[in-house]
């Protein structure tokens, strides 16, 4: 609990690090409908994948400053020093980011309503798309974080390794919402992003806590 309380606090006092994808976000499923127009069909059949490519640019612009603050700071040598569950720190880092990130961008989503002209029903499957996925995509980008970490300019590598394991959850995500709107049941995908979740939770921060470990040492 103690651990908890440490890590919100400092994700209060980091603000603009947070800020700044969401406000990434917010320009760009703002902007999307002034550049393809303002017919209705179009909009409603491009809203989903604007909406989703938007969250998750917002998710792995985010990480830079995920695990190099502690790096820097001396809290990653605490712990190792002091042999803390480094697993149980990045899990609770992580749920935190998760909460300020795509906690936010999730709510956020039902703003496709008034700009994409999308249906309350299709705006809340978008958004419980977002719910179940993004946590298999912020763990992916955490290990793409963690692996850059001691590399100078590593941030710039996230993007590069991130992104194509997550194509396929976005491909998912929107052909869910696609099913939904269309009459079908995408339930078993949102069921099968909820399953990748889950065990990318209970996995990726044992792999993450071992790379970040490696990098303290090298």
């Amino acid at each position: 609990m103690q651990l908890w309380r440490r890590e919100w606090q400092v994700k209060q006092q980091g603000a603009v690090q947070w800020l700044y994808p969401l406000v990434l976000f917010l320009v760009i499923i703002t902007l999307f409908p002034l550049a393809v127009g303002s017919e209705p069909a179009l909009l409603q059949r491009l809203g989903v994948s604007a909406v989703w490519i938007a969250a998750l640019l917002s998710l792995v612009m985010g990480v830079d400053g995920l695990f190099k603050p502690a790096l820097d700071n001396g809290t990653l040598a605490q712990l190792v020093v002091a042999n803390a569950s480094l697993p149980l720190w990045v899990l609770i880092r992580l749920v935190i980011h998760w909460i300020f990130s795509s906690g936010i961008v999730a709510a956020l989503s039902l703003l496709a309503v008034p700009l994409f002209q999308l249906s309350w029903f299709e705006a809340w499957i978008l958004m419980a798309s977002i719910v179940t996925g993004s946590p298999m995509l912020l763990m992916l980008s955490a290990v793409a974080s963690s692996l850059t970490l001691s590399l100078k300019n590593g941030a710039v590598l996230v993007p590069l390794i991130a992104l194509p394991m997550q194509l396929p959850v976005l491909i998912f995500a929107t052909g869910a919402v696609d099913l939904f709107a269309t009459g079908l049941n995408g339930l078993p995908i949102l069921a099968l992003l909820l399953a990748g979740s889950i065990i990318s939770v209970l996995v990726m921060p044992w792999v993450i806590a071992m790379t970040l470990k490696m990098s303290w040492l090298n």
